[in-house]
């Protein structure tokens, strides 16, 4: 081999080892009324823009099929509707409406997407009105019009029925974390095997961070003010999806009334659990469990994800001080 052909040969070599995935591509924005973070070890001569543009759409997709907010998405079109009869829904927001009343049946009722009427109720939803604590009756007739159970699902023809007309649904307890599971679907179609997906909280990470470690996630501290980190744990190919009430709540005549709302008193949670954070395969499963554990409290959550097989941490306030427990599926997790 000539000299010179040696040399070329080399600097390929080299060329093409630079090209390894050294580098963080990092896509964030907002999204779902909340901000999203996507960092993905790529390779150098990797279109970047094609990346972000992708990753948009895939996110504008989910927005404008399943926001409350945008009066012509999707979801706010069935909820405006009156009509009793079958109607025609997309395929994701079939998925997720599905899933959710899987999640509905597992956690007894805990968690249901139909309970935002009581949530604005109570002065926490998108509707703001004053925190006030209304009557037994005025509780009991919004929940009349709320209950997963009223939300009929045609599986052959995609369609959905509210048996109540007045049934209002909410995704966001669950739709950031399908959002979190397509994107890293998308990644997983384009190779990558190192990044990490946030949108809301809701977490999914796979491989390596810049520093060729696994991922690592912070627990936040209820008992500070400086958001102090409680516990870093380590995801691999693991979503995460973390649930509390110690930031959202309002005070009368000493007494705490938490946003997260028991769906069948109608009324908020009057236990102890402050935070819950639970580890699955699925953002989407994962972020509904939070949501829906939160409202059962620590020793029905402690009992039903142990039986679920489902990694989980807790955060329960006593009188003077917070007190974490975690199961046996969650203890490997935790870093040291």
């Amino acid at each position: 081999m000539r000299i010179s052909a040696l040399i070329t040969f080399l600097i390929l070599v080299i060329t093409a080892c630079r090209q390894d995935y050294n580098e963080i591509l990092v896509v964030n924005g907002l999204t779902m009324g909340t901000t999203y973070t996507i960092k993905i070890k790529i390779r150098n001569n990797v279109n970047k823009g094609s990346i972000r543009d992708d990753i948009e759409e895939i996110l504008s997709k989910i927005n404008q099929s399943m926001s409350t907010y945008i009066k012509e998405s999707e979801l706010s079109i069935i909820n405006l509707s009156k009509s009793s009869d079958w109607q025609s829904v997309s395929d994701d927001l079939f998925t997720v409406i599905n899933h959710a009343k899987k999640i509905s049946v597992k956690t007894e009722g805990a968690f249901d997407i139909t309970i935002g009427p009581l949530v604005n109720l109570w002065g926490f939803g998108s509707i703001k009105v004053e925190n006030k604590i209304p009557s037994d009756e005025i509780i009991k007739s919004v929940k009349e019009n709320t209950g997963f159970q009223k939300i009929l699902l045609d599986k052959t023809h995609m369609k959905i029925l509210k048996s109540n007309p007045n049934l209002y649904i909410d995704l966001s307890s669950i739709a950031k974390g399908f959002a979190v599971d397509r994107i890293a679907l998308y990644l997983d179609e384009k190779k990558f095997k190192n990044y990490l997906i946030e949108i809301g909280g809701e977490i999914i990470a796979k491989g390596e961070n810049a520093e060729k470690k696994v991922w690592q996630i912070g627990i936040e501290n209820p008992n500070s003010n400086n958001d102090t980190i409680k516990h870093t744990i380590q995801l691999n190919n693991m979503a995460m999806a973390t649930s509390g009430n110690y930031k959202n709540y309002f005070e009368k005549d000493d007494i705490s009334y938490s946003h997260i709302i028991d769906p069948a008193t109608g009324k908020p949670v009057e236990h102890k659990l402050v935070s819950v954070t639970v580890l699955n395969h699925s953002a989407m499963n994962a972020d509904a469990l939070a949501t829906g554990f939160m409202v059962l409290g620590p020793k029905k959550t402690l009992s039903l994800a142990n039986n679920l097989k489902i990694p989980i941490y807790l955060i329960i306030k006593n009188d003077k001080y917070f007190e974490e427990k975690y199961n046996d599926y969650f203890a490997p997790f935790i870093s040291n």
